[in-house]
């Protein structure tokens, strides 16, 4: 009778072993120098996979001038005494490299510059002509629009061109009536009403302006013209942005006027104004 013999049950010690033991590595190097890396590994699925890698040495070969290769072999001192060659990130900051790009006018650039500085005349770059944030040499519109300060000179007066208005009726004052100060010599009204009706008769309304526009720039635009006695420039109140419309009081009419046209159909900031006599609010 024969008797069953049982294989012995493998440890686990041993199992443990065999899981972890690496897979075989092959290295091989062509005649063309690449080094080719073929290995086993297990992925997540448990399953054996075959990786390769191919390894390319290139030698790269770069100049340095003599002066920076002399530098590199100085030892180091102070906190770097004894470190590595190379700078150290502890102790050293590397910034990016700026590469300069210069014309060959360059020197005359800078020259009108520091001119420009120097002088204090300007707070910012104002084109004559559209008045824009730019120089006058470089307007679009240095073409087609004549510049703000030749407006002046060459809008005719007009008072030259109207003729005299026919002076009121005086009424009579030999009569032995009473007559008011406001009526005589002419007036009509009382002082306030014609002093209201002055201003309106000589303001005008500029619309089609930008939302930059400033009450400074109006001033600046229609001071040329004559004496200002106010400026109003319409604004939204939650963003204090400008609506696109302003009003400019002249002290004479005549001002108001000429500025009339010479501003209307002008182009400003990118946009053509428009100028017109403000209706009067009665």
């Amino acid at each position: 009778m024969s008797a069953d013999i049982v294989a012995p049950k493998p440890s686990w010690a041993d199992e443990v072993g065999e899981e972890f033991d690496p897979l075989p590595l092959e290295t091989f190097t062509d005649e063309n120098g690449i080094k080719t890396v073929v290995e086993y590994k297990t992925n997540d699925d448990g399953k054996k996979v075959k990786v390769t890698r191919k390894i390319k040495k290139t030698l790269i070969t770069e100049r340095v001038n003599k002066a920076v290769a002399e530098r590199k072999k100085w030892t180091k001192f102070g906190e770097e005494r004894g470190k590595k060659v190379g700078p150290d990130l502890s102790t050293t900051s590397i910034g990016e490299q700026i590469f300069l790009k210069l014309s060959s006018n360059f020197k005359n650039a800078e020259t009108t510059d520091d001119n420009i500085v120097n002088k204090g005349k300007l707070k910012k770059i104002l084109c004559r002509i559209c008045k824009g944030d730019h120089f006058t040499t470089k307007c679009p519109y240095k073409d087609t629009l004549q510049p703000l300060d030749e407006l002046n000179t060459t809008v005719p007066d007009a008072s030259k061109d109207s003729a005299p208005a026919a002076e009121p009726a005086q009424p009579d004052t030999t009569s032995g009536k009473y007559i008011p100060p406001s009526l005589r010599a002419g007036n009509k009204g009382t002082g306030s009403d014609s002093f209201k009706e002055r201003k309106d008769d000589a303001t005008i309304r500029v619309t089609n302006l930008s939302e930059d526009t400033t009450e400074g720039d109006i001033h600046d635009l229609f001071r040329r013209f004559g004496s200002i006695s106010r400026v109003y420039l319409a604004r939204d109140r939650e963003t204090n942005v400008c609506k696109g419309f302003a009003f400019v009081s002249f002290q004479i009419r005549d001002d108001a006027s000429r500025a009339l046209q010479a501003i209307n159909g002008y182009g400003y900031d990118n946009l053509i104004l428009r100028v017109e006599w403000a209706k009067s609010s009665s």
